[in-house]
């Protein structure tokens, strides 16, 4: 389970966000990354309970979870390492393409969700043909109770499209999802939540909600 000295590691290194100071608390960042992987390992079995595709994945948990060095090529901020922990659990590890369940730990600033997030152009276009094909399944997907006690605001876009994309009318039902430019939801934990003995138990039950959508972003 995540604990409160994985917290204060996390805010330590925010005020303190160098390698010297980094390689001084090792142990403690050490300490935070094994309390965060004994959480995705015991995720991996709870969401193999009930999402076949990653029951049939046989993830390995350091797949899953990205890693804390920021790359800083391309970047106006030096800083060297990234303030949260963060895992993405779908049935192709981090780095494939396909939607997925997410945790983020990050003190005062943690979240739960799942989805896709800015897929490539050629996945999103399919994702936009499943929507326009089986509009009303996907309406009972992001209008379902279950999902919207988890995640009140439903589906989510990072941005979107001011027109119709190419090939669709105006006019189309599904118009106002189809100018989303990718489909996840979000919903903010607080640290007591995070460190809740009940909190993988929680986790799964959120996780088990997104379901539905994340298999319906998945048939492409």
């Amino acid at each position: 389970m995540i604990t409160n000295n994985t917290l204060e590691f996390l805010s330590n290194l925010k005020t303190n966000n160098t390698k010297s100071w980094f390689d001084e608390h090792k142990k403690e960042y050490q300490h935070a990354h094994s309390d965060f992987l004994d959480t995705v390992v015991q995720l991996l079995v709870e969401i193999a309970a009930f999402d076949s595709d990653i029951a049939a994945s046989h993830l390995d948990p350091k797949s899953c979870v990205m890693r804390i060095n920021r790359d800083i090529r391309f970047s106006k901020d030096k800083t060297p390492y990234k303030t949260n922990l963060f895992a993405y659990i779908n049935k192709g590890g981090r780095k494939s393409p396909y939607a997925g369940y997410y945790l983020h730990i990050e003190p005062g600033a943690s979240f739960i969700g799942g989805g896709v997030y800015m897929p490539e152009t050629a996945t999103l276009e399919q994702i936009r043909q499943e929507i326009d094909n089986s509009f009303s399944e996907w309406q009972s997907i992001v209008q379902n109770k279950e999902l919207l006690h988890f995640f009140p605001e439903s589906v989510n876009a990072s941005g979107k499209l001011v027109r119709p994309p190419k090939g669709y009318d105006s006019t189309n039902p599904a118009i106002e999802y189809l100018k989303f430019k990718d489909y996840y939801t979000q919903r903010f934990l607080s640290n007591h939540e995070v460190t809740d003995s009940a909190f993988i138990a929680s986790l799964a039950k959120t996780f088990k909600s997104l379901n539905p959508l994340i298999n319906f972003l998945n048939r492409i």
